[in-house]
């Protein structure tokens, strides 16, 4: 599945803007939705949404309200977004950054505002996808760009609608780490699922590997190695907005506990890319033994019937016995033929018992030991 415009489903990204064009050259994708600006603004009394509609109504909210987060769906139209970098003075190259969305998670420090990378995770028909949301922090807004509508900050929305925390009482470097501990919230139920894919895939490889669980396995990995690709930034990411002027001592707590979400993720990932290594070896390992097992069975197999085959082969020549005087005089005995079936049946039985005790067919019997007393 193919994203025009620059993305493509997973992990590979690709450049919007020509090699060697302009610095700050804006290139948005042909299908990328249009802007849906959608407007929070706040004091501690009262609080204000709006879905507007031009920039010209967005400059009296900006005026009127003390705390604004201003959040950006779709960037499908450059002309938009330059009028948005003007009423927010963002620099060009940060516009540019916003708009090819392949950028890697970090921390830029401008004059008028601090602009942060992170990349939210999504699984999109059983694969995984990831967004970049481009946030722009300022002495008193906060804007936030996202390539498409839909995304895991309903949560914090909610704190602000029913003044819940101190969200409504802090300033903006608040509302940024609410959206950053949300994005890395939003990983961990998506880890948790991974994990239980590679639960139910050990026990399928238990009971009937096939080659489909190797393919399974395979995507998982390439699945978590996308993830450990997106989640590894982001932990000196939220290390370097300990260093920032705009970022108060009160969130510098918090930050320090987005910091320690941010590891725990980090140790998900690689103890899950450690099980899919381990069920590949155990795939191919019990492969082998399941071979083993088969050419087992078919060696004692051949085993059993080898003496039975060299008696009947001797039976089976076709000399006259009144002919010659080195004649088999079981040939003329009147309970020969019963006789050599007889013999054979016994000769079988033995074997196959003989093997049951070497423990070559079946279960070996395990010991039991009391220990008591």
């Amino acid at each position: 599945m193919k994203y025009k415009g620059g993305k493509r489903a997973g992990s590979v990204f690709h450049r919007r803007t020509l090699p060697g064009a302009m610095p700050g050259t804006l290139k948005t994708g042909p299908d990328a939705p249009h802007p849906v600006i959608r407007v929070m603004a706040w004091s501690k009394e009262e609080f204000v949404e709006e879905t507007v509609e031009s920039t010209a109504r967005l400059r009296e909210i900006l005026n009127k309200w003390p705390m604004t987060w201003v959040n950006v769906d779709g960037l499908g139209d450059a002309a938009i977004l330059q009028e948005l970098a003007e009423i927010f003075k963002i620099h060009r190259l940060a516009l540019e950054d916003v708009v090819n969305v392949h950028q890697r998670t970090k921390v830029e420090d401008y004059e008028h505002h601090l602009f942060i990378v992170a990349r939210m995770i999504n699984l999109v028909n059983g694969r995984v996808e990831t967004e970049q949301i481009s946030l722009f922090l300022g002495d008193s807004f906060l804007v936030t760009f996202q390539e498409r509508a839909g995304d895991c900050l309903d949560p914090v929305r909610e704190r602000i609608r029913k003044q819940r925390g101190r969200i409504r009482q802090s300033g903006p470097d608040y509302l940024a780490y609410a959206i950053l501990d949300a994005v890395v919230d939003a990983w961990f139920p998506i880890l948790e699922e991974y994990g239980e894919i590679l639960e139910d895939l050990e026990d399928t490889i238990v009971v009937k590997p096939d080659s489909e669980t190797v393919s399974r396995i395979h995507k998982i990995k390439r699945d978590l190695l996308v993830v450990r690709r997106t989640i590894w930034p982001m932990r000196e990411t939220v290390n370097s907005l300990f260093r920032e002027d705009l970022i108060e001592t009160e969130t510098q707590l918090y930050l320090r506990d987005c910091y320690d979400h941010v590891i725990q993720v980090l140790d998900m990932v690689e103890s899950y890319r450690d099980m899919a290594s381990g069920l590949m070896d155990f795939y191919l390992s019990s492969v082998s033994n399941r071979m083993n097992e088969v050419m087992k069975v078919l060696t004692i197999i051949a085993t059993i019937f080898i003496p039975l085959t060299f008696i009947a082969g001797i039976y089976g020549m076709n000399f006259d016995p009144s002919a010659s005087p080195w004649n088999m005089p079981e040939l003329g005995w009147r309970y020969g033929y019963p006789a050599f079936w007889g013999l054979m049946v016994l000769l079988g039985m033995v074997m196959v018992l003989f093997f049951r005790r070497l423990g070559w067919l079946g279960s070996p019997k395990a010991e039991i030991s009391d220990d008591r007393g």
